[in-house]
């Protein structure tokens, strides 16, 4: 007897719990100029054109934040490549974008950043069903010295992986 898919498995067409989550773009530099305290996600509001761009992947996250200005939460130096098969009915790369968040989560993040002087990151973009999403994460600034402690890490990590792949085979 076959098994009768459930709803979500139907919808999503994967029953590993994704959810649908397919990832356009993201800012690895984020993480190694950031410590990120935490994350949060927002909607998307974006043009035909533009839409089409992110599904294809030409999305360039790597000096993009976020700011609050009259209440709204807008998405600052993303770019979005231009459509090709648009022509002339192509959208701006680099215009402001707004984002989707609840009123009250956008006066928390306000007030946090303006108290703390922390900065709104974006750190990635991804289509969420059928939505585009930005991923944000609200980080401090690294100083010098906490980014070459950093790469010791990294470098020790790496070295210790290899030595225990040696030891298997």
């Amino acid at each position: 007897m076959a098994k009768k898919k459930s709803a979500k498995t139907a919808k999503n067409g994967s029953s590993n719990g994704s959810g649908g989550f397919r990832t356009a773009a993201s800012n690895r530099r984020a993480f190694f100029d950031y410590e990120i305290l935490g994350k949060y996600e927002a909607g998307l509001v974006l043009t035909g054109t533009e839409i089409k761009s992110v599904r294809a992947g030409k999305v360039d996250l790597s000096d993009g934040y976020a700011r609050v200005r009259d209440g709204e939460m807008w998405l600052h130096n993303t770019y979005i490549a231009p459509y090709d098969p648009a022509s002339q009915f192509n959208h701006d790369p680099r215009r402001l974008r707004k984002l989707l968040m609840h009123r009250d989560e956008i006066r928390k993040l306000d007030s946090e950043v303006a108290e703390k002087g922390l900065t709104l990151v974006a750190l990635r973009i991804y289509i969420k069903g059928h939505v585009a999403k930005v991923e944000l994460g609200l980080g401090r600034g690294k100083r010098r010295y906490d980014k070459r402690q950093a790469i010791i890490n990294r470098d020790m990590d790496r070295e210790a992986r290899r030595a225990v792949g040696a030891i298997r085979y």
